[in-house]
């Protein structure tokens, strides 16, 4: 495929409003009314604590060439997160220690790599979120292959990404999703998140979840048979 480089400046801008939402949902909550946008949980973050909450900056490489990736980390800014797909390869590990004080030193909020990742003890010092399959010894190269791309649509962990979509992590796994999904489910989340202490609180008195839930009710309407006609 050619090169397709496009401007950062055209990628919608992280809705600092909805992120700060966002931040303060337990992500697993979101699970209960997505069903889209959810990574390969194989997808773990290998270094970095708390919740990541960003704007996709995506990104596409070739197996053994990382030129795009180190173009693109002089671009990034404060909340974005470098998405990387690397065409399905993860013996070649396109990020390691320079990359990531790249990205740290201009803010970036995390990085995702649909590949592995290397330099794990530098990594963790640097402490930027970062999420990987694994790491390798094995690096990429500044071969300059035209191939690659940047701001354009990736795929990322099974799940379709484009540039200004929101990533949001912690060590769960992985949600990337369009603003426009996230923002319909936000206020409906932080109610559940708000709920559960007491629902708890009820299954330590003692009673059944089930019956709190309403699952218990729903099998008993289950199971009853219909009333037929003559």
């Amino acid at each position: 495929m050619p090169l397709d480089i496009r401007e950062l400046t055209d990628v919608p801008p992280l809705d600092e409003e909805l992120a700060s939402r966002l931040a303060r949902v337990d992500f697993p909550t979101l699970g209960h009314y997505l069903e889209e946008g959810f990574c390969d949980p194989a997808l773990r973050r290998v270094t970095g604590e708390g919740r990541m909450v960003g704007r996709a900056v995506t990104v596409r490489i070739t197996a053994t060439d990382s030129t795009m990736l180190h173009h693109a980390a002089g671009l990034v800014g404060p909340g974005d997160v470098v998405v990387v797909d690397c065409g399905g390869d993860r013996r070649h590990a396109p990020l390691g220690e320079v990359v990531v004080h790249a990205l740290a030193a201009r803010g970036a909020a995390g990085a995702v790599v649909d590949g592995v990742c290397t330099d794990i003890g530098a990594l963790r010092e640097v402490g930027l979120p970062v999420y990987a399959y694994g790491t390798s010894l094995l690096t990429t190269k500044l071969h300059g292959i035209a191939d690659g791309s940047l701001g354009a649509p990736v795929h990322c962990g099974g799940v379709p990404v484009r540039a200004g979509d929101l990533v949001l992590g912690d060590e769960n796994g992985l949600l990337i999703a369009p603003a426009a999904a996230l923002a319909a489910v936000v206020d409906e989340a932080l109610a559940d998140d708000a709920e559960e202490p007491d629902l708890i609180a009820e299954l330590h008195r003692g009673h059944a979840l089930g019956t709190l839930t309403g699952a218990t009710r729903t099998l008993a309407e289950l199971r009853t048979p219909s009333p037929t006609t003559a």
